[in-house]
C-alpha cells in the first residue's frame, strides 16, 4: 500500500519548487495522493478493513489542511496543482 521509490522520486520531481525540495506543500499534497489512490484501490477489495479506511480518513483531513494554506499562502500554486492532480476544487 505504499508508493515504490520510482514513483516518489518522480513526484518530488515534478512538484519540487527548487533542486533539494521535498517538504514543500506541492509535494506533499502530490505524494498524498498518490498513497490516498492506491489505497482507495485496496479498500475495493477488501471491504471490511476498517483499519485501513481509517488511515484514509486521516490522509484526506490532512490533504485538506495541506490545501487550504496552499491556498491562502500561494494561489497561483492552489489552482496549478489541483489542475495538474485532478482535484475537484
Amino acid at each position: 500500500m505504499s508508493i515504490n521509490k520510482e514513483l516518489k522520486t518522480q513526484l518530488i520531481d515534478k512538484y519540487r519548487r527548487k533542486a533539494t525540495d521535498t517538504g514543500s506543500p506541492e509535494v506533499q499534497i502530490a505524494l498524498l495522493t498518490q498513497r490516498m489512490n492506491e489505497l482507495h484501490e485496496h479498500l475495493r477489495s477488501h471491504k471490511k478493513d476498517h483499519a485501513s479506511r481509517r488511515g484514509l480518513l486521516m490522509m484526506v483531513s490532512k490533504r485538506s489542511g495541506l490545501l487550504s494554506y496552499l491556498r491562502s499562502k500561494d494561489h497561483e500554486s492552489y489552482t496549478t496543482l489541483i489542475g495538474s492532480l485532478g482535484l475537484r476544487k
